[in-house]
C-alpha cells in the first residue's frame, strides 16, 4: 500500500469470526476489518493499516487490515468482513467493484507492543499494535547501535539471536515518522501499551 494511491479490485466477504487473522492481533474491538490480497499484503506490511473502500453506488466503508487474503484473491482485492461488506451492498451481490485507498485515522488513542510467546533476553518477536500508520520498520537498541529487525508473514518482528530484546525499540511508519519507545519489558504475550502514536496524515 503506497500513501496518496487509487488501488482498483473487488470487494468480497468472509466470516470474520472474533476479528482475528494472520496480522496476529487478536479479537478485534470492532468488525470494520479485512483481509489484504497476498500482493497488498506485502509479508504483513499492510496489517493494522486503514483503507477506505468505496463502491461504485457511492457507497463507501473504512476498514482495518486484520488478515490476508490468499489466492485467488487477486491484487487490489479485499475480502471484508461480512460486517463491513454490508455497508457497501447486500451480502448475496458476494463481489462489487471497489477503489480503495490508505488512510490515517482521526483518534485511534496509543500504540501498543507485544512480544512473542516465548520470547526471553535470547530470543524475542515484537509486533506493534493500534498503530494510526502502517509499521514499515522496526529496530532494537543494542551495544553498537540500532539494528534492524526482519519482519515476519504473521506480523512480528524477530530477533533471532536475542540482540537487543528488552532494549529501546524503534518503530517507523510508512511516511518515514520514527517512534522510540522506552520501558517495555520482556513479557510475552501481554500487550504494553506506550504513551506515543504516529502523527496524522
Amino acid at each position: 500500500m503506497r500513501p496518496g494511491t487509487d488501488y482498483q479490485g473487488v470487494a468480497t466477504a468472509y466470516e470474520a469470526g472474533v476479528g482475528d487473522g494472520a496480522c496476529g492481533f487478536g479479537p478485534s474491538p470492532d468488525m470494520m476489518i479485512g483481509a489484504m490480497n497476498t500482493t497488498d499484503y506485502e509479508t504483513a506490511r499492510a496489517c493494522g493499516g486503514y483503507v477506505h473502500v468505496r463502491a461504485a453506488n457511492g457507497r463507501s466503508v473504512t476498514v482495518r487490515i486484520t488478515n490476508e487474503c490468499p489466492l485467488p484473491c487477486a491484487p487490489g482485492q479485499i475480502d471484508l468482513s461480512q460486517q463491513a461488506f454490508s455497508r457497501l451492498g447486500d451480502l448475496h451481490l458476494g463481489r462489487l467493484a471497489i477503489t480503495w485507498n490508505l488512510v490515517s485515522p482521526g483518534s485511534p488513542g496509543t500504540l501498543s507492543v507485544r512480544y512473542k510467546t516465548g520470547s526471553s533476553q535470547y530470543w524475542c518477536g515484537i509486533q506493534v499494535i493500534n498503530h494510526r500508520n502502517p509499521v514499515a520498520a522496526l529496530a532494537v537498541r543494542t551495544s553498537g547501535g540500532w539494528r534492524q529487525l526482519g519482519r515476519t508473514s504473521y506480523n512480528y518482528f524477530l530477533s533471532a539471536d536475542g540482540t537487543g530484546c528488552g532494549g529501546a525499540i524503534r518503530i517507523t511508519d510508512i511516511y518515514g515518522q520514527r517512534l522510540t519507545v522506552n520501558g517495555i519489558a520482556i513479557r510475552p504475550d501481554v500487550v504494553q501499551p506506550t504513551s506515543v502514536q504516529f502523527a496524522q496524515h
